[in-house]
């Protein structure tokens, strides 16, 4: 069945459907939400402070769980619970969940990182001790999955129609231009644009799909460059080849040293043909042989009759 084919009956039971993954997740997004509202002070054991992520590590997965604001919990269960609708019955329970916690904690790592970059940079401590949080990194990580699955699928978001393909763009996009007006939503832009790399570099290169015997989509339509407008894609296009590289330049070297070793497929191809032509050709011979033979035996049989 194909992910289209699956697509209305998602649309069709809006409110209805969802799986038990999802809903599991969204208990635990909600008692986070609950817990830090409670316990304001369990912020800074949950959440990802890089200042103290040495320490309490777990804040790396666990950051990922804990929404801290009203609109920001209802937000993350709405789009867990239909985004993972639509991708569980392609992917299957097991591969939503190795996605989510791949997308998670590579996210935070990279926000980590990126803060403690900053604060050396600037040298401005808010970079250390802002407790960031938030599933939106995963929710944009859907985004990208559902590009991959459905990129012409048109989708209603308020009054506009919009392709599939573009709403990781648009969401990037979008999350850009808040940050310029509004400081406070740059934790936001942060996981948001490193969940939507992060997934798409997961789902490029690394995801299993058992359908078609491969690793990854290396196909053109969910290129790094189909994120950008065609205007832009002479700046992406280096980018890609250079993540191209760091992802894929050892095991395409490691191929290569296979290829040199082991025969290739035209290879053996080519031996079998040249093995099937020597034993036509041996057994031609051996039938031109039984016939000369036989045409040998019968001129000495009516040789001997003559002279009888």
């Amino acid at each position: 069945m194909s992910a289209s084919d699956s697509l209305p009956a998602a649309k069709g039971s809006f409110f209805t459907g969802f799986t038990k993954l999802c809903k599991g997740l969204a208990v635990i997004l909600f008692l986070g939400h609950i817990a830090v509202q409670i316990f304001p002070s369990a912020a800074t054991y949950l959440a990802l402070i890089p200042a103290r992520t040495i320490p309490f590590g777990w804040n790396l997965i666990t950051a990922g769980y804990i929404e801290q604001t009203v609109p920001g919990v209802i937000v993350s269960i709405v789009g867990l619970l239909l985004f993972g609708k639509l991708l569980e019955p392609l992917w299957g329970a097991k591969e939503l969940s190795k996605f989510i916690f791949i997308v998670n904690i590579s996210t935070s790592i990279c926000v980590f990182v990126t803060a403690v970059v900053l604060y050396y940079i600037t040298q401005q401590e808010i970079y250390l001790y802002t407790p960031l949080s938030g599933f939106y990194g995963v929710l944009s990580g859907f985004l990208v999955g559902i590009k991959q699955i459905i990129p012409d699928q048109e989708l209603n978001i308020f009054v506009l129609k919009i392709k599939a393909k573009w709403i990781p763009s648009l969401v990037a996009f979008i999350s850009v231009c808040v940050s310029l007006f509004l400081k406070e939503s740059m934790s936001y832009l942060l996981i948001t644009l490193f969940g939507i790399y992060t997934s798409w570099i997961y789902l490029r290169y690394f995801q299993k799909r058992l359908e078609a015997g491969l690793k990854g989509d290396p196909s053109d339509e969910f290129s790094f460059s189909s994120f950008f407008p065609e205007l832009l894609r002479p700046i992406s296009d280096p980018i890609a080849s250079i993540v191209y590289k760091l992802v894929c330049g050892r095991s395409e070297a490691k191929e290569q040293a296979l290829d040199g070793l082991l025969p290739s497929s035209e290879s053996i191809m080519a031996n079998r043909r040249r093995e099937r032509g020597q034993r036509a050709l041996e057994q031609r011979l051996a039938e031109k042989l039984a016939a000369v033979k036989s045409s040998e035996g019968t001129l000495l049989q009516e040789d001997a009759a003559g002279k009888v």
